[in-house]
């Protein structure tokens, strides 16, 4: 069936953390902190995310970007919503978990969203996975015309060490370092998309929380072992305790031995997933973990310990 009609693409995945480094065979882009997306555009907008989830009713102000592409294509590349010239996480994960149409419309007026295409799969019944990286970026460059909805990720050649080191000074989330002549691989992690970031963040499965003195809260994490899942601690900073009182509490512990200290734990059902932040270390622990919030991209078997 032709890519375009069948609407289902599992976008190819970005492989491990290295630290950042130069290479005239590589070209080096901003990671965003947004929402993954693939955008099918014709003759209206279609925007999904990986778990092919429709978008557009949660970014309505994007339902005209289609306007802007010269030939019926599908794109590649990041929700965002920039507030004081900044991707914001925090307004995009509100509004991905809202299905109210006043606080969404509301949204759109205040932080308007916008599409951050960097690469381009698709282009006028043809499917262009098999072109080098650069050449896709050419295509992407003429095919798309700039709008403050949609636009193109810039990239520079050889340069990583110098991108990362003005993405950590402007407090971005890091830098994706790609092969200048990498194919593009559905649903694969390869050698050849590799990201920088000074901070780690990794998803985990939602298990409970702890009501703590002076009204702190502490989520208790997990992460699956194939389909057992294992208790990975807890993060505290960032914590709201309103966004957690409403989800279904579970009869017991979703581990199958409870964890030492968290006897009073408020159990949940383990069905929701979140992004926790923190500081990279040797021991593979989570160091000054900070809670970006909840995320309904993802399975929470999806959440692999040391995936």
């Amino acid at each position: 069936m032709d890519l375009f009609e069948e609407k289902h693409i599992k976008p190819m995945l970005i492989s491990e953390m290295t630290d950042p480094f130069n290479d005239p065979n590589w070209i080096y882009e901003l990671k965003l902190d947004g929402i993954r997306c693939i955008a099918y555009l014709d003759q209206d907008t279609e925007l999904r995310n990986k778990r092919n989830d429709l978008l557009l009713p949660k970014v309505p102000e994007l339902s005209g970007i289609y306007k802007h592409v010269k030939e019926r294509c599908i794109l590649d590349g990041e929700l965002v919503i920039l507030k004081n010239g900044v991707p914001d996480f925090f307004e995009l994960q509100k509004r991905s978990l809202t299905s109210n149409k006043f606080k969404i419309q509301l949204s759109s007026e205040n932080f308007p969203a916008c599409f951050v295409a960097y690469d381009i799969l698709y282009c006028k019944d043809t499917q262009l996975t098999d072109l080098p990286l650069l050449e896709r970026k050419r295509l992407l460059s003429e095919t798309v015309a700039e709008d403050p909805k949609l636009a193109i990720s810039r990239y520079i050649p050889e340069k990583g060490i110098e991108l990362f080191a003005v993405a950590k000074n402007q407090q971005l989330e890091g830098v994706i370092a790609k092969k200048s002549n990498s194919k593009y691989y559905f649903d694969k992690r390869t050698k050849d998309w590799i990201k920088f970031k000074f901070l780690a963040d990794q998803d985990f499965v939602v298990c409970g929380y702890i009501i703590k003195e002076k009204g702190v809260t502490s989520v208790i994490l997990g992460q699956y072992n194939g389909t057992e899942l294992i208790y990975k601690g807890h993060v505290t900073f960032g914590v709201k305790y309103g966004d957690l009182k409403k989800l279904e509490q579970a009869n017991n512990s979703p581990f199958l031995i409870t964890p030492p200290g968290n006897e009073g734990a408020v159990w949940l059902m383990p069905e929701l997933v979140c992004v926790v932040q923190y500081m990279p270390n040797e021991k593979g622990t989570l160091r000054q973990p900070v809670f970006k919030g909840f995320r309904d991209d993802k399975e929470p078997l999806e959440c692999q310990v040391n995936i």
